[in-house]
């Protein structure tokens, strides 16, 4: 089966967020997108790709931009449409944030969005796409060639736990602290077309087993692979997928300036005749747990003989590494982003931290819609106790 993969002029950039929308009062997930979304048919009805529309949970609104070339283009874009969600949902009582899960809220409360295609994915799925009531954030990169695509998604494997570790933000499920960085990553992971990419050689051979997958049933359409990073044929770009929910447009920023800026690091270096790295398939999973479990604390495995590095050393580096290149892309201050959490902690950390302060759990969304708005991380005092 052929793929025509529409590539792209150069490493152009879209990004999706998926938001919370939150009762003020209850601090528990509103179950009201449709409601939001038909105050603003603008956005939720214009174009092939609107900029605002349904996710799986009514508790969920997702925002996308549209095809940008800058960091700050793709913010900026970000930033518009949250204005004018913002105003919808404040006149409803409702409040946005973003974190991989909802400290509080059950998903058993879910309502699914009123969308045929996600009717079917539960039907299929049951268990497994009913809790999905989690929250996360994609980035493509636009890629110029398709025999460009494949080695790319290969070698970006590798950083799965970096991609995930800087933005791990879902400690708490149900109520309860997981022990986990990131909830999740197992939830959603447990999809049986979901998980790390499988790592191929080319595109003759991505094509040939999308054709197998059809042919035995697994899938109806490729869209239904929803591999961690995959090729997106449709928009000829790479999306990255692992990251969690993303609190602030900053931390948005350093993703989107993260990926942009490794997309353009391999093309490069296959322009110039090289072949990318392509981890070995066991070591990009156990990397992945390791990233779920421990977040910026992990160890990570280095090379298929079981070497191993702190993965704050190796996040130190790779972005010591990408400065140039973010430098000549315009994602310079973005990419600096990453060194702030480094220093400051991943979302996960400062969740954790308010309870260790002595917070409640509605202290932990109070903080994420105060994160959200202000665009800043938060301090656990400004939030514990009813600090705010």
């Amino acid at each position: 089966m052929a793929i025509d993969f529409n590539a792209s002029r150069g490493a152009t950039l879209g990004v999706e967020w998926e938001l919370q929308l939150i009762d003020t009062e209850t601090k528990h997930l509103r179950q009201d997108a449709r409601e939001v979304l038909a105050a603003l048919p603008g956005l939720s009805e214009g174009g092939d790709i609107p900029k605002i529309r349904h996710e799986l949970m009514e508790s969920t609104v997702e925002i996308v931009t549209d095809i940008c070339h800058t960091v700050g283009e793709a913010k900026s874009d970000l930033a518009a449409t949250v204005k004018q969600l913002r105003s919808v949902a404040e006149a409803r009582g409702t409040a946005l944030a973003c974190t991989g899960s909802h400290p509080i809220s059950d998903w058993r409360d879910a309502v699914m969005a009123p969308v045929q295609r996600y009717a079917e994915l539960v039907e299929q799925m049951q268990w497994l796409a009913r809790r999905i009531q989690t929250f996360g954030v994609h980035v493509h990169v636009g890629v110029r060639h398709v025999d460009k695509a494949i080695p790319i998604v290969n070698a970006l494997s590798a950083y799965l736990p970096h991609f995930l570790a800087l933005t791990a933000s879902s400690p708490y499920w149900n109520g309860q602290d997981t022990g986990l960085a990131s909830s999740r990553a197992i939830i959603f992971g447990s999809l049986p077309t979901a998980g790390p990419p499988h790592l191929l050689a080319d595109w003759a051979e991505f094509e040939e087993y999308m054709d197998t997958l059809l042919r035995a049933g697994t899938i109806r359409s490729i869209k239904e692979v929803w591999w961690d990073i995959r090729p997106h044929p449709d928009f000829g770009t790479i999306e990255i997928r692992m990251f969690d929910g993303i609190p602030t447009l900053r931390e948005v920023g350093m993703a989107a300036a993260l990926c942009q800026s490794l997309v353009t690091l391999f093309d490069q270096q296959l322009d110039r005749g090289y072949t990318l790295p392509r981890p070995a398939a066991w070591v990009v999973r156990d990397n992945k747990w390791r990233a779920t479990r421990y977040g910026l604390d992990a160890t990570v495995i280095t090379d298929d003989t079981g070497s191993t590095t702190p993965l704050r050393d190796d996040l130190y580096e790779l972005i010591r590494e990408l400065e140039p290149v973010a430098d000549r892309l315009g994602c310079a201050e973005e990419l600096k982003v990453a060194s702030e959490v480094l220093e400051h902690g991943a979302p996960y950390e400062r969740q954790r931290a308010i309870r260790a302060e002595g917070g409640t759990l509605e202290n932990v969304v109070d903080a994420a819609i105060k994160e959200f708005y202000e665009d800043r991380f938060v301090s656990p005092r400004e939030v514990a106790h009813g600090g705010m």
